[in-house]
């Protein structure tokens, strides 16, 4: 009787176990194909950031430490890839543009680990809710830090924009032979293909001397 308690105890413990396997694989499935890939990426870009800290609070060069680190494999293979990688293909419309902004934004979001896995340990499988979940939104409070690190990205792009303005300046001493902005745009298309055989007639008209 004790060793069958023994074995009703050890295929138990078996089931719990083939359980939480079956969740786990489960979750994994839900998750985005490169879910993976990604979250190495961001602790590898962390540790880069914490030496490089760590490394400018010593005064030393980020650059040449992480090259002297750096063993010969690793240079090779980090130069195939400089080397491997696509120019930039521009868009084909505004949809892929939206997307390349999108990328760019979050890739320069520098996430905070420590906050994530605690939240993570926190919420447990609700961190990663599946589509029956119904809870949407208010489930947890963004921190100040957080908010500060949003208002900060929006407020750069807001000045990035600023500078790549394609409005041009108005100049005070030009002259005014346009009654609107689209006639201004007009009239500089005409200057630009007419006025190497106009520019005697229009002098003339200025001076008060034409025939």
């Amino acid at each position: 009787m004790k060793r069958l308690q023994q074995l009703h105890l050890r295929r138990n413990e078996a089931r719990k176990m083939n359980h939480q396997e079956v969740v786990e694989e489960d979750r994994k499935k839900k998750l985005p194909a490169n879910w993976e890939a990604k979250q190495r990426r961001v602790e590898w870009e962390q540790q880069d950031d914490e030496v490089r800290k760590a490394a400018e609070a010593k005064g030393e060069d980020f650059e040449r430490v992480k090259m002297l680190s750096m063993t010969a494999d690793e240079a090779e293979r980090l130069e195939r890839k400089k080397k491997k990688r696509n120019p930039d293909q521009g868009f084909a419309d505004f949809a892929q543009a939206q997307q390349r902004q999108y990328s760019r934004l979050t890739k320069q979001l520098k996430p905070d680990m420590s906050e994530y896995k605690k939240q993570k340990d926190e919420l447990g499988e609700a961190f990663t809710p599946s589509v029956d979940n119904l809870s949407y939104g208010g489930e947890g409070k963004v921190s100040e830090a957080g908010i500060d690190r949003m208002v900060a990205d929006l407020e750069k792009q807001a000045e990035k924009r600023a500078k790549f303005s394609r409005r041009r300046a108005h100049y005070d001493d030009a002259d005014i032979d346009y009654i609107n902005e689209r006639n201004m745009k007009f009239n500089k298309k005409l200057a630009r293909f007419y006025d190497p055989f106009t520019a005697e007639i229009k002098q003339n008209l200025e001076r008060g001397t034409a025939v």
